[in-house]
């Protein structure tokens, strides 16, 4: 019995932690901020400019409680179809606030 529980939880929180993938490059500026705004999360691929043949990555998010306990929603750019450098937001690590935490911690929002 302790082992059907166990199992039927651990398979509700895959779906839990399930995040859609996005070639950002594919969607308008509007459209990948409208994911992030319904979703929560995306994870956003593009070609790297640098290096060729290169795909890159990130998770991208609505706000900060997207992010983990020790993080925060910084402003972040990624190429989309109709803009090169569409404002969004990904999650950083507090520590990157130069020591203004916990006094000042960005609350930005999609």
């Amino acid at each position: 019995m302790g082992t059907i529980i166990c199992l039927g939880i651990a398979l509700s929180a895959g779906n839990a932690l399930a995040i859609n993938r996005y070639n950002v490059t594919t969607l308008n500026c509007e459209e990948a901020r409208q994911i992030l705004r319904d979703q929560g999360a995306a994870i956003f691929r593009h070609p790297s400019k640098r290096v060729s043949g290169m795909t890159l990555y990130d998770r991208y998010v609505r706000n900060s409680q997207s992010c983990g306990y020790d993080e925060y929603a910084e402003r972040a750019v990624v190429p989309t179809k109709d803009n090169l450098r569409c404002p969004v937001l990904n999650c950083q690590p507090l520590s990157n606030l130069d020591g203004n935490w916990p006094n000042f911690i960005p609350h930005y929002s999609l």
